[in-house]
């Protein structure tokens, strides 16, 4: 393929109500190479509107097998990985266009800013924005390290940052998040904790949540989301709450029979309330602007804790 191309890679499973748009959106590309995840639904006749280079495998619970077998096909001198539910805007299609024709020549690949759209909402905060990805590489010169389905394509040399978003439709509704959480996002970040050498300890059951709604609803300013911000932050914290449940399954529900079991959980809750009050206290005064009030606020805060 000539110099310049871009291949588009997409790998999908039932994706017949997302996919088109997806397409659609990179339909300038020098080539669409779709990875069909065993779809049951209309997922190859829609894909047969843009590209015959489709390819049937294995729906693999690590999903980022099937990306980099995409990425093995692909011809082109740049490769960009999307999934169905993801949008290139006009913006970025010409932003890109701009580096793959004019590229610095020690560059090998670009992360971009994603706008994540969940429940309806663009979610500015939380943690989800901008929320860069890392897709648009050259051929042979990034791979998935095929470890946590979170992870990120590892590009050798050279990463730079574009300026324009992809777009991505996240959940939808609350039953395809906890659909998500149960079936891989639990399983595997209890996994991955493990291999990292995680050391069993049942007061995390607590811990866990309570410091990923601190972290997404206080520190990440999951609050200026609205009672979207709320609603995520708490989920984000039950997903953790989950991940320690598959963790305590791996240790095959290991019985905890302490007599300080009681003492132990209402110190953690007491210093969760303590962690919760801090929280508050300090992002109330940030909407403090008179500076002599503000002031007062803090000495407040350092008294009462």
């Amino acid at each position: 393929m000539k110099k310049n191309s871009l291949s588009v890679v997409v790998s999908v499973f039932n994706g017949e109500k997302e996919l088109e748009d997806c397409l659609k959106s990179v339909s300038w590309a020098s080539e669409i190479i779709i990875v069909n995840n065993s779809s049951t639904d209309k997922t190859e006749e829609i894909a047969r509107r843009y590209t015959d280079k489709i390819f049937t495998r294995p729906n693999n619970p690590m999903l980022n097998v099937n990306k980099n077998f995409g990425f093995s096909k692909a011809r082109g001198e740049w490769n960009l990985c999307l999934d169905a539910d993801e949008r290139i805007t006009p913006e970025l299609a010409q932003e890109i266009k701009s580096e793959i024709r004019n590229p610095k020549s020690e560059t090998n690949g670009y992360w971009i800013p994603r706008k994540n759209i969940i429940f309806g909402k663009w979610i500015e905060h939380t943690g989800w924005y901008p929320d860069h990805q890392l897709r648009l590489f050259k051929r042979r010169k990034g791979r998935f390290p095929e470890e946590h389905v979170h992870e990120m394509v590892k590009v050798m040399g050279e990463i730079r940052y574009l300026e324009n978003h992809i777009v991505h439709y996240n959940y939808k509704n609350i039953s395809q998040f906890l659909q998500k959480l149960a079936a891989i996002y639990g399983p595997n970040e209890a996994e991955q904790l493990i291999k990292k050498g995680y050391s069993f300890d049942w007061r995390d059951a607590i811990r866990f949540p309570v410091k990923e709604f601190l972290s997404r609803f206080f520190a990440r300013e999951g609050y200026r989301d609205g009672f979207h911000g709320l609603m995520l932050s708490l989920l984000m914290a039950f997903y953790h709450f989950i991940a320690f449940f598959y963790i305590w399954e791996k240790h095959k529900f290991r019985q905890i029979n302490d007599e300080a079991i009681l003492a132990e959980t209402e110190r953690e809750i007491v210093q969760s309330s303590k962690d919760l009050f801090f929280w508050f206290s300090k992002e109330r005064t940030k909407l403090i602007k008179n500076p002599i009030s503000k002031i007062f606020h803090k000495i407040l805060r350092k008294v009462k804790s």
